[in-house]
């Protein structure tokens, strides 16, 4: 599986056939470090003065380095794949080899952190229900209303938390009939291809 780099992407790398390997190997650093704690202005600054750039220019090619590396490694992708995918770029031989290296040194410590940044929503425990119909009241004597109270069990970072539902039975179908059509969607090609990239 090959990597695509958009045409911004391929412009934020280009910066990287200008400075000496062991400099690419330094923002490979600041790379994983803006993964870590976020955007160091800072750091920026002080590697545009060294180059002789913007700070700008800096910024853009770490963000494209960030973006290389984690796509790469949230995909998986082989080195032979990662090889291809940069070779598109009309880089040096030299510098790709120091891309793939920075690839292989850092791809399981990426995935660690990317797994760590992913949101982790509550879920599922269990579900109670109860039906409840009142068949009469004192101005209406024949009538039927339905009412179906839900207790929902939620588990988040293992605590567990409660929620009181209540609908009628024609709300709870519609309900229904949207998350089977939502699951029928989930199943599409197109959804399946959207899934398999995002993790």
């Amino acid at each position: 599986m090959l990597l695509v780099l958009s045409d911004e992407h391929r412009a934020h790398l280009q910066i990287l056939t200008q400075v000496e390997s062991a400099v690419v190997g330094e923002f490979g650093r600041i790379a994983v470090e803006f993964l870590r704690k976020g955007s160091n202005p800072k750091v920026y600054e002080g590697a545009a003065r060294k180059l002789e750039v913007s700070s700008t220019t800096i910024q853009q090619a770490v963000e494209g380095l960030t973006y290389l590396l984690t796509e790469s490694s949230k995909l998986l992708i082989s080195e032979i794949d990662f090889q291809d995918s940069v070779l598109v770029l009309g880089f040096p031989e030299d510098l790709n080899k120091v891309l793939l290296q920075l690839y292989l040194d850092n791809r399981k410590e990426i995935r660690r952190i990317l797994s760590e940044l992913e949101p982790n929503p509550p879920h599922y425990h269990n579900l109670e229900w109860r039906l409840d119909v009142q068949l009469a009241s004192r101005s209406l004597r024949h009538q039927i209303k339905p009412t179906i109270t839900m207790k929902l069990h939620l588990k988040e970072d293992n605590e567990l938390k409660t929620s009181i539902l209540q609908t009628d039975p024609a709300t709870l179908v519609h309900i229904i009939q949207e998350l089977e059509q939502a699951l029928a969607e989930m199943k599409t090609n197109h959804c399946r291809r959207i899934v398999r990239n995002i993790k």
